[in-house]
């Protein structure tokens, strides 16, 4: 039952959002997930993907079979129907004129040790050229911190579908490729200094960009 339904396991709110997001996904992007088996099935982890749509985050939440607390401008919050949808959905407030956000930071710790997930986007900004890029220290710097398995994660298609600058085109195809997850032992060097978190993204990274469609797949 879990399996056909895992919006069970999942906040009421976000449960409810998620499944409407499916469905939006499926008839307007038809969507296709692959490797959702490799998504751990209970505990702390980290969806890392590439970043090349503001469709990125749903989708990738969408076809996510548990739930992943999302990001939002901590500026939202601001009283009303907003602030309590995001609260409701356990969005996590980011201060991004802030060199470094401790508060969110904590939270994501917090996070991490109930057992939850979040998803990560190594690039840190969106690709102007549908081409993957250089990533960010700050998805290292997370998994480092909490040990977390990260699930390695590529969306297909959503450059074509609303990429940076580009209109917006329904009815593009997109898949979403799940990874084997990684483990500290394969991302993560304590010797490496003051590389270490920088490091850790590159090999991140490096699995994201192994990813393709299934072969079977491909016509």
């Amino acid at each position: 039952m879990m399996q056909d339904f895992p919006q069970i396991g999942m906040r009421p709110v976000y449960g409810f959002f998620h499944y409407a997001m499916d469905v939006l996904c499926r008839i307007h992007f038809p969507t296709t997930a692959y490797g959702v088996e490799n998504i751990p099935g209970a505990g702390k982890f980290i969806v890392a993907s590439n970043h090349a749509s503001m469709l990125d985050p749903p989708v990738v939440g969408a076809m996510c079979s548990r739930q992943l607390h999302p990001f939002a401008r901590g500026t939202l919050w601001r009283g009303g129907i907003i602030s309590w949808w995001l609260d409701a959905v356990g969005t996590i407030p980011v201060d991004r004129e802030a060199g470094s956000d401790v508060g969110a930071i904590k939270r994501i710790l917090h996070v991490m040790k109930e057992g939850g997930g979040i998803v990560l986007f190594p690039e840190g900004t969106r690709t102007r050229t549908g081409g993957l890029q250089p990533p960010k220290a700050g998805v290292g710097l997370m998994a480092c911190r909490t040990g977390a398995p990260v699930v390695p994660t590529r969306i297909f298609g959503s450059f074509e579908a609303m990429g940076r600058d580009r209109p917006l085109r329904l009815g593009t195809p997109l898949s979403v490729v799940f990874g084997p997850p990684l483990f500290p032992a394969d991302y993560d060097d304590p010797g490496a200094g003051k590389e270490r978190y920088q490091r850790a993204s590159e090999r991140i990274m490096a699995a994201i960009a192994e990813l393709k469609i299934p072969a079977s797949e491909v016509l």
